[in-house]
């Protein structure tokens, strides 16, 4: 097997003072692969806004950020099911940064379920988290992301591309994300505002790769680059995105996955875990 290169630091690549004066909005930073991204965008200048629901542990990741890159960053405690928290949010940041020129979405829930297993309530959580959350926050951030002629970025995924079982909820949930991205990109460029997508593939060390992965299943031997991604793959992925390299992309969906896409492999058994998913309820984690 080739050697692989090594992922590439953020400051290996861009300047250091890329985002000097910008802020970020990103919902989901407390941890995972949002989190990552506002790091790294903090590191190259930007002052950084966090949404989630739990204030002490956002706080706690706030007071991280800082520590660890020397830029500021606010903990917004808010539920992005709720307009008005967000609305607060973002009034927050105005009153403390100015301004908004970033915007994140990646607030997001998800668990393994057949449709037969699914239930009305639990589909709906996910769309209400993933779909109604990133329009709630598309809402209440574009007057100022207007202003700023600034960019979003959704945090989405690759699964709805293809009928991927236990996966309905999750796949109806991104698909919107992905539609409401191009209509935001087409409906809000001529003023100036950019919208795009990223679709990671699986990631090591996230809450999500760790509880949804069946037991058992190694993800790299699915995937051609043959390694699980990295959260410095889809920062640096999403610092190009919102750089001015990026100025004339938008209404795109990038998938960054190490061409695990292309694939298109089943990670449970097909169509044993369907036809009798009793059979597989041990490779299954509990849920999120």
């Amino acid at each position: 097997m080739s050697h692989r290169p090594a992922i590439p630091d953020s400051t290996q690549v861009f300047k250091a003072d890329l985002f000097a004066g910008k802020v970020l909005f990103c919902t989901g930073g407390r941890s995972g692969i949002c989190y990552k991204i506002t790091e790294t965008m903090m590191r190259h200048g930007v002052k950084a806004t966090i949404i989630g629901r739990d204030a002490k542990g956002l706080s706690e990741s706030a007071e991280q950020l800082e520590k660890a890159t020397g830029s500021q960053c606010l903990a917004a405690p808010a539920d992005v099911r709720d307009p008005a928290a967000l609305k607060k949010a973002v009034e927050d940041t105005l009153a403390k940064f100015g301004r908004i020129d970033f915007v994140i979405c990646g607030a997001a829930g998800n668990f393994l379920a057949p449709i037969s297993g699914l239930s009305e309530r639990a589909f709906k959580t996910v769309i209400d988290i993933d779909l109604l959350g990133t329009y709630n926050t598309l809402k209440a951030t574009l007057p100022a992301i207007r202003e700023s002629k600034g960019s979003y970025l959704h945090i989405s995924a690759n699964l709805h591309t293809r009928g991927t079982p236990y996966q309905a909820h999750v796949s109806a949930a991104k698909a919107g994300v992905d539609a409401l991205s191009a209509v935001i990109a087409v409906e809000e460029g001529p003023r100036g505002v950019r919208s795009n997508v990223i679709g990671p593939g699986p990631i090591a060390g996230t809450v999500g790769m760790d509880k949804l992965a069946p037991k058992g299943f190694k993800p790299e031997t699915q995937i051609p680059l043959t390694r699980m991604g990295d959260g410095a793959d889809i920062a640096n992925a999403a610092m190009f995105l919102f750089s001015p390299s990026a100025s004339w992309i938008t209404g795109t969906v990038f998938p960054v996955d190490g061409g695990e896409l292309h694939m298109r492999s089943m990670v449970l058994p097909y169509p044993q875990s369907l036809i009798d998913p009793e059979s597989v309820k041990h490779m299954i984690k509990p849920k999120l």
